[in-house]
């Protein structure tokens, strides 16, 4: 915890600072999502696929994070991806920001379920059935990660508005 006069806040002391949301849908239009405990909230969460930049890997760049993470939790790589949009993750509480990084041409290389222990599950929703399903799982007790919905916009859209593509 850090404090600069009366403001508490965290500052991400591994990696750089950054981390990545991967916006991936597999090739049969299923969005994809991962499951975790979250120690801070004491919950199970859904989230899309995402990780720190630079946490183990010197060089890591955005766009190599997103590769890296989206295979290690999902189990599928992508052909493409793209950085969208850049801010920070809670502009009040914390120093981190995060990329929102589509995924397109995605193959099956893997199981996915995380490393080092993360006992990521990955949930394959058919994208017209995610925002109920996201909701049927909050009823269940699960915390949703609020970025899921911007994500969800960002599937068929640039972050002005225009046509994905």
């Amino acid at each position: 915890m850090m404090r600069r006069g009366h403001w508490e806040y965290a500052e991400r002391t591994h990696g750089k600072g950054m981390a990545v949301i991967i916006i991936a849908v597999t090739p049969d239009d299923r969005v994809l999502f991962v499951e975790q405990q979250r120690v801070p909230l004491g919950a199970r969460t859904i989230e899309m696929p995402a990780g720190l930049v630079g946490d183990d890997h010197d060089h890591d760049t955005l766009e190599s994070a997103a590769r890296r993470e989206l295979v290690e939790e999902t189990g599928w790589e992508p052909a493409k991806v793209e950085v969208l949009l850049i801010g920070p993750t809670s502009a009040g509480m914390s120093s981190e920001r995060i990329a929102f990084v589509r995924a397109t041409g995605l193959r099956r290389v893997g199981d996915g379920g995380g490393v080092d222990g993360e006992d990521i599950v990955v949930h394959e929703v058919p994208r017209d059935h995610a925002p109920a399903w996201l909701m049927a799982k909050q009823d269940e007790g699960y915390e949703l990660d609020l970025k899921l919905w911007a994500g969800l916009w960002m599937i068929e859209r640039n972050p002005d508005g225009s046509p994905a593509g």
